[in-house]
């Protein structure tokens, strides 16, 4: 199951107390002051790695805290620090602290990406640390500090190149699976594609991008209809938007009606996104063998360039991936 957002407690580890001790060994009975003082407490860091793709980990999970430092002792003695807390998560991983109205702490947009969000308390002082010559023997210490914590809500945005748009049954999982190694689940009824799919198309000279899909759009989804809208931040960050027709649409519904009524959920959505360069795919032609058709498609949309494929038997896919790969370029 796809997870893209999360609200955890996540907290620091506490610093150690100071101890308070004083010397004694043979033929020494009163010794001076020998009070270590405490570890520091842990700190807590988020990293974005390549190998994690939803925040499923956080399900189930709220609360993250680091180890504390430990006590200090006699003997003069320290003690240790506590272990740092590493939480990892996938890149494109935005972290919002809850407490301070959902401001932005970081926007994890490259694998190894480190951030520290909570700093270990540090660790009491011993009672050795405030002897003087006034003062010999200090029989007190102090405590650790307490460790930061915060409440934080995780928002995934996947990162890719091409984000495809379509209606349900348009026949975006089909083409992602043709042009990449990408697995999704494919069938003959809408809204087959419930989660985000990303794959990776290889083209010839060794040159690669990424092309997500996202589940179908419809009329409506800016205000909740459908479930497109729970998935459309997937696509914010991509350069290119390929925007997906049928050709023979199985409810009987016009292609371009379809187009523009996308294009309009898309600038309700988000304006930004709606102004994205855009490559429009007429696909599934080989279920039109009329080419009438086909040329009445192209034509009512105008001076857009339109290109033909069909993801089921190849045709068309590789001048539609150079295509995508010559307008990425251009971005």
């Amino acid at each position: 199951m796809f997870f893209d957002q999360a609200k955890i407690y996540i907290k620091a580890g506490d610093g150690g107390h100071g101890c308070v001790s004083l010397h004694r060994e043979k033929f020494i009975p009163k010794g001076g002051p020998d009070g270590g003082d405490g570890g520091y407490g842990g700190h807590v860091y988020f990293v974005a790695v390549d190998d994690l793709d939803t925040l499923i980990d956080f399900n189930g999970k709220q609360h993250w805290i680091a180890k504390s430092g430990l006590p200090g002792e006699g003997n003069n003695r320290h003690g240790a620090e506590g272990e740092d807390l590493i939480i990892r998560v996938p890149v494109g991983t935005m972290l919002f602290d809850m407490d301070l109205d959902d401001l932005m702490i970081k926007d994890l947009t490259e694998v190894g990406v480190k951030v520290k969000v909570c700093k270990g308390g540090k660790g009491g002082k011993g009672n050795k640390s405030f002897a003087n010559a006034i003062r010999q023997t200090p029989k007190f210490a102090t405590n650790g500090k307490i460790g930061q914590s915060r409440n934080l809500r995780l928002e995934l945005k996947l990162i890719a190149d091409v984000g495809l748009l379509g209606m349900p049954n348009a026949g975006k999982s089909t083409l992602v699976s043709r042009c990449s190694a990408a697995r999704p689940k494919i069938a003959d009824y809408p809204f087959t594609t419930l989660e985000p799919v990303l794959g990776i198309v290889e083209l010839s000279g060794y040159r690669r991008y990424v092309m997500a899909d996202i589940p179908g759009i419809i009329e409506g989804a800016h205000d909740g209809v459908g479930l497109g809208l729970d998935f459309l931040r997937h696509i914010e960050r991509t350069s290119v938007l390929a925007h997906i027709l049928d050709a023979q649409p199985m409810d009987g519904s016009d292609p371009v009606e379809n187009y523009h009524t996308l294009r309009n959920e898309l600038a309700k959505y988000s304006p930004v996104l709606a102004a994205k360069p855009e490559v429009i795919v007429l696909n599934k032609i080989d279920l039109a063998p009329d080419s009438d058709i086909i040329e009445d498609i192209t034509s009512r949309l105008g001076k857009k360039k339109v290109h033909t494929v069909s993801a089921v038997s190849g045709q068309g896919l590789r001048e539609l991936n150079e295509a995508l790969w010559q307008q990425l370029n251009k971005e």
